[in-house]
C-alpha cells in the first residue's frame, strides 16, 4: 500500500486545488477566523510597508510637542494623529514600525520552537524507549515553570535584548511542540502505510520526515498559530518589565514600560501600544481558531 501523502504528478495540481478549496470553505465557516486573517494580513502590509506609511521617523524627537495629545483633543495637532510621547516622538509612527519587531518576534519564534520541537518529537516518538523518556521528562521539566517566569529567567542570565527575548520564548514554547508531534508519531506509527515503507526498505530518517511527518502537521500547525500570539504577548510582557528590547527600539511593549509614569497625565501614551497588542494577538487567535476548524476532521462540519 503507497503512502497516503504520495500523489501522482499528473494529479497533484487538481487534488491540491480541491484540497485548498475544501480548506476554504470550512475556514470561511468561521467568521471571525476570515475577520482576523484580513487583520492580520493589513498588519503584514503595515510591516513590510512601515518607512512609506509612518508619517516621522520612530526616533525622530520633537522638542516643541512634549507629550501632545492625540490631534481630535484639545491641544492636538494634525502632524500628530494619535499624540506624541514624553521625549517628543510620534506614537502612531513607533506603532507602526513597531508591529515590525513584534511580527518578526513571533515568527522567529515559531520557526526556532516548531523545527526543534518537530526534531525532537520525531525522535521521542519514533524512538521510544529510554530516548523518549529522557526527553519527556526534559519538556515536562519546562512546563513545570510558569512560561513567564521561566523566560524572565531566562533573559535575565542571557541578558536583556531582543535576540535573546527571542530564544528564551522559543525556549518555553517548544515542549509544547515536542509533546504533541510525540502523540501525532505514536498515532501513526501502527498505520499501514508506515508499516509497508518500512518493508520496502525506506531508513529511519525517511520514514519519520517523509512518511510519518506529512501526516502530523495539521495540529502543529494549529499550535504554531497560537504560538505566534503567545510570542508577541511574552515578548511584550518582557519589553514592558525592561527585559525585552531596548529603547529607543519602537517594540510595544518597550512603549509601555516607557509610558508608565505617565498613565494618569496622558492616556495616549499607554492606550495605543496596549490596543494594538490586544488587536494583534486576538487576530491571530481567530485564525487560530479558524485553522482548527478548518484542519480537524473531527471539528469538520457536514
Amino acid at each position: 500500500m503507497s503512502e497516503p501523502v504520495t500523489v501522482a504528478t499528473g494529479s497533484r495540481e487538481p487534488g491540491l486545488a480541491a484540497q485548498l478549496r475544501e480548506f476554504w470553505y470550512y475556514f470561511s465557516f468561521n467568521r471571525g477566523a476570515v475577520i482576523g486573517l484580513v487583520v492580520f494580513i493589513l498588519l503584514v502590509l503595515v510591516a513590510l510597508f512601515a518607512p512609506v506609511i509612518a508619517p516621522h521617523s520612530p526616533t525622530q524627537q520633537f522638542r516643541d510637542a512634549l507629550l501632545t495629545p492625540p490631534s481630535w483633543q484639545v491641544g492636538g495637532r494634525s502632524e500628530f494623529l494619535l499624540g506624541t510621547d514624553a521625549v517628543g516622538r510620534d506614537i502612531l509612527s513607533r506603532l507602526i514600525h513597531g508591529a515590525r519587531f513584534s511580527l518578526l518576534i513571533g515568527a522567529v519564534v515559531v520557526v526556532l520552537s516548531l523545527s526543534t520541537g518537530i526534531v525532537f518529537g520525531l525522535l521521542a516518538g519514533y524512538a521510544r524507549g529510554w530516548v523518549d523518556i529522557v526527553l519527556m521528562r526534559i519538556m515536562d521539566l519546562i512546563l513545570a515553570f510558569p512560561s513567564l517566569l521561566l523566560a524572565l529567567v531566562m533573559v535575565a542570565i542571557l541578558g536583556p535584548g531582543l535576540i535573546n527575548t527571542m530564544i528564551a520564548i522559543a525556549l518555553v514554547l517548544q515542549p509544547h511542540f515536542v509533546r504533541l508531534t510525540r502523540s501525532a508519531v505514536l498515532g501513526e506509527l501502527g498505520k499501514e502505510y508506515v508499516v509497508s515503507a518500512k518493508v520496502v526498505g525506506a531508513g529511519h530518517l525517511r520514514l519519520m520526515f517523509l512518511t510519518i511527518l506529512p501526516n502530523c502537521l495539521a495540529p502543529l500547525i494549529v499550535q504554531a498559530t497560537l504560538s505566534f500570539s503567545t510570542a508577541i504577548l511574552d515578548a511584550a510582557a518582557l519589553g514592558f518589565l525592561g527585559l525585552g528590547a531596548q529603547p529607543p527600539t519602537p517594540e510595544w511593549g518597550t512603549m509601555l514600560a516607557e509610558a508608565r509614569q505617565f498613565i494618569l497625565r496622558a492616556w495616549w501614551v499607554v492606550t495605543f501600544p496596549g490596543l494594538a497588542i490586544l488587536v494583534t494577538v486576538l487576530a491571530i487567535n481567530l485564525v487560530g481558531d479558524g485553522l482548527r476548524d478548518a484542519l480537524d476532521p473531527k471539528l469538520k462540519r457536514s
